[in-house]
């Protein structure tokens, strides 16, 4: 068990996703796992599509970013099985670049 003054220390891990929809329908099923499973790792969303102006390149109409309490939570969720299950609903509906990231 980690005390405060550790988790205090601990940096945070993000999800940071950029993708295309090519089937909504597909792509919220994995949606609808995702979120629940993110939420089993105290996953918060904190951008999850809305409005965005590409500015710099183009070609991406959604961003999400997923806040984790640290970046092994971050990584333990992205390759949990559930998560990598819910994986199947994204292949044949969309075009992502996915990255797990830890805080600067």
């Amino acid at each position: 068990m980690r005390c405060a003054s550790e988790e205090s220390n601990m940096k945070k891990g993000y999800w940071v996703v950029r993708a295309v929809i090519n089937n909504k329908n597909a792509y919220s099923k994995y949606v609808q796992l995702a979120t629940n499973i993110v939420q089993k790792f105290n996953g918060r969303f904190i951008v999850r599509g809305g409005n965005q102006k590409e500015v710099e390149g183009s070609g991406y109409d959604r961003t999400v970013v997923v806040e984790f309490n640290s970046y092994n939570d971050a990584l333990a969720c992205y390759e949990s099985s559930e998560y990598q299950s819910a994986l199947i609903h994204v292949k044949n509906s969309s075009k992502r670049l996915f990255c797990v990231v830890e805080e600067s």
